[in-house]
Parts: structure tokens; sequence; C-alpha cells
């Protein structure tokens, strides 16, 4: 059983899942739309891509500025799925070296502990799952232990629903489970 004191524990399990996701879009779909308005199939991997680049420099505590804009640029080149194998090459490992961490990781809101910035990249991987998924018309069922842990976490963080436009705003959910709730709370219609 995976430990979930720390959501650094659950982000491998997460990836995995968006790995299955991706391998699974047929060709046709890549330009379908998604539940992110402005974002087709591709364009969400492409930023899923980008998110896992930089995983491995923010989970050893590299600023945003030493990164620089070395992931700026087409990110799929044509190859969206070979592309999602090489971002995550090299972020799921970085995940559960836990030892290698830095305790405070620099994001673009700051300097936080590495274990906010864990419950960040779930948040975001299990929504950007459900988009994924919806986009791709495939079965949208979430891992329940993700959709609870992020849940928790978007409740308890107002940043994350009302700063710097990262989420749609909320819209009323279909029913109280817990997928319904977070999804709708993140401007998603089921």
């Amino acid at each position: 059983m995976t430990d979930t004191a720390d959501a650094r524990a659950l982000v491998p399990g997460a990836v995995d899942r968006v790995t299955a996701r991706v391998r699974a879009v047929d060709a046709a779909t890549w330009a379908a739309p998604t539940p992110c308005t402005e974002w087709s199939v591709g364009d969400l991997v492409a930023h899923l891509c980008l998110e896992h680049l930089w995983a491995p420099h923010v989970l050893v505590g590299t600023t945003m500025d030493v990164v620089g804009d070395r992931y700026e640029g087409d990110l799929l080149q044509g190859d969206p799925r070979g592309a999602w194998e090489r971002a995550l090459a090299r972020s799921r490992p970085a995940w559960p070296a836990t030892d290698t961490h830095a305790a405070l990781v620099h994001t673009s809101f700051g300097w936080i502990p590495v274990e906010e910035y864990a419950e960040q990249m779930l948040l975001d991987l299990t929504v950007h799952e459900w988009d994924l998924a919806r986009g791709a018309g495939q079965d949208e069922e979430l891992d329940p232990v993700g959709v609870d842990r992020a849940l928790a976490y978007v409740q308890s963080d107002p940043i994350m629903l009302t700063g710097a436009g990262l989420w749609s705003p909320p819209v009323t959910p279909r029913s109280a489970e817990p997928r319904d709730v977070l999804l709708a709370l993140l401007g998603r219609p089921v």
C-alpha cells in the first residue's frame, strides 16, 4: 500500500495513469478539444510535458532563473506520445527519490515546501487526466485516492482557486461525489 502522508508518494501513480491515457490516444484525436477551452488534446499533453520537464529541476531546488528558457518552443515536435515519454523518463524517477529533494523548491508561486509542490503536481495530474480522458473520448473515472487528496488540497488552499487564473471559475457539481466536486471547483462541467 502507498504511503499517502506525503503527496510525493502519490505522484508516480498519477504519472502512470496519465501515461496510460496518452498511450491510448489515437492519431485523429490529438487535435480534439478538451475542457481546457484553449487547449486541444495535443496542447494539454504539451502542458503536461512542460510541467514534467521542469519537475526534476524544481525537486532539487533549482530556481526558475537557472532553468531559464530551455523548454520553450514546440515540445511535441510532431510526436506527442514520444514527447510525454521523454518528459516522464526524468520526472517519474525523481519523485520517489525523496532523499535528493530540496526542502524548499522554487515555483511560479515563489519558494514553497517540496511537499506543497507535490500537492500541486498531484492536483494538476489528476484534473488533467480527466481533461485528457474527456478530450480523447476515454473512460473518465479517476483514482479515488488521488481525487480525495487533490480535493482536500484545493479546498485548503484558496489561491489554487482564485490566484493567477490557473483554473476556470467554479461550476455547480452534478453530484456530491468527490470527483464531481473537484472537477466543478476547477470549472469542469462533468
